[in-house]
């Protein structure tokens, strides 16, 4: 047997009640160049009643109060992207599949469905990234569902979509409004002077191949109280999962020891903007992170002891507020969000707090979110939760080509 899934019904939903028609300028942080991609993702729930109807139903509640998600993205006469609140409304798709959830193993990997047939797919005379948001909700035989999920990076970081996902949530369990009120307030991030544009990056395309492997909770633990014990300060699973992703990779792709490796990351400035934003940024769902890069030479990464190596990680972090400051006063030489992809350069998202594992749409928080990486010319590791009831963390990684893979799993499995 085939499984397959067939797409029922698919059109714009927009606001059920009327919504401002302005238009509305992004962040400096939005407007980065590299962000006008769309981020893909699958949310895996066990069980639901008609769970396409609701969620469309609350899809249209939620585009009230997130109304910029019901427009679209335009190019001003500046040369700048802005939002036109044009209240066209979110691409949905509702879809059913012909097997259960256990028949595919709840889309563990490999997956035994296309994620292709999972996620959105909007009518030809429609540009996705010109839609905010596109969803689709394939109902299973077994009651469970998958949400596909499509946003574009330029409207709103991971934290701020999860927001407005949580909202949908929120309106699919019948309350009468979202528990946290949504900021648009773009301008008030900080706009620091801006340097003469320089030439566009020249983005290599690399055979990048995906993996992916659990960690449990005892290893990363372990080397937290061993970094405890050699410093006297504690680390996070962030911090333990990014090294060691990175000096497995350091290692397998053998550069020679002198020659710097870089691993960035994107770490949210809610907390440290207080000034100008709500308290801790409570939401604002725009974009507001800034790169944090620890950069040391091929043979010290792979050389080092583990904690080491997350020592790296955390000095990195600890520069963040004075990196930031010195931004926001112009005081920079070269533009941190201008990021170069190169193979010696790796770059780490983390899905584990960003509020997608505690969506609730009434029948229960996702067993499963799997998220998708990006480009070839960009080598990504991903860290995440796996399925539960599992504990731990998953590395979805798609960050070597063919003749470093090999290795760089094995090197993992050394966890």
């Amino acid at each position: 047997m085939r499984f397959s899934v067939a797409r029922t019904s698919q059109s714009l939903v927009g606001p059920c009640e009327p919504t401002p028609s302005d238009t509305l300028y992004l962040s400096i942080i939005d407007r980065v160049p590299g962000l006008r991609h769309m981020v893909r993702s699958l949310h895996v729930f066990k069980h639901g009643q008609e769970p396409a109807k609701v969620i469309r139903e609350a899809l249209s509640k939620a585009l009230v109060k997130y109304y910029p998600f019901a427009g679209r993205f335009i190019n001003s006469e500046h040369g700048d992207v802005r939002i036109a609140c044009t209240g066209e409304g979110a691409w949905f798709v509702e879809a059913t599949a012909n097997c259960s959830l256990e028949d595919v193993k709840y889309l563990e990997h490999p997956l035994m469905i296309s994620k292709d047939e999972l996620l959105p797919e909007p009518s030809l005379e429609l540009d996705p990234l010109d839609l905010p948001v596109m969803m689709q909700v394939t109902e299973f035989t077994c009651g469970g569902f998958v949400v596909g999920l499509i946003s574009v990076h330029t409207i709103a970081d991971g934290l701020g979509a999860a927001q407005f996902v949580d909202a949908i949530g929120e309106f699919a369990r019948n309350l009468a409004k979202p528990t946290v009120d949504p900021v648009w307030s773009r301008e008030l991030i900080p706009n620091p002077p801006q340097l003469p544009p320089g030439s566009p990056p020249v983005l290599a395309s690399y055979k990048l191949l995906y993996s992916t492997m659990d960690i449990t909770s005892d290893r990363i633990n372990h080397v937290k109280t061993e970094y405890f014990d050699q410093t006297g300060q504690r680390c996070s699973t962030f911090d333990v999962s990014i090294a060691k992703t990175w000096q497995a990779r350091t290692r397998a792709i053998n550069l020679d020891p002198d020659v710097d490796v870089h691993v960035c990351f994107f770490a949210s400035i809610r907390h440290l903007l207080n000034q100008v934003l709500p308290a801790e940024g409570v939401g604002y769902y725009g974009n507001c992170f800034y790169p944090v890069t620890a950069t040391a030479p091929s043979g010290k990464v792979a050389s080092a002891e583990l904690v080491g190596v997350v020592k790296m990680i955390r000095d990195a972090k600890a520069r963040l507020p004075a990196d930031l400051a010195k931004w926001v006063v112009g005081d920079f030489k070269e533009d941190p969000y201008e990021l170069s992809f190169t193979y010696n350069s790796l770059f780490v998202s983390d899905w584990t707090r960003l509020g997608f594992l505690e969506v609730d749409y009434g029948w229960g928080m996702p067993i499963h979110v799997i998220p998708y990486a990006y480009h070839a010319f960009m080598a990504v590791a991903i860290i995440g939760a796996p399925p539960k009831p599992k504990k731990g963390a998953r590395f979805m990684t798609q960050c070597v080509e063919k003749e470093h893979l090999e290795a760089f799993q094995d090197e993992m499995k050394t966890f």
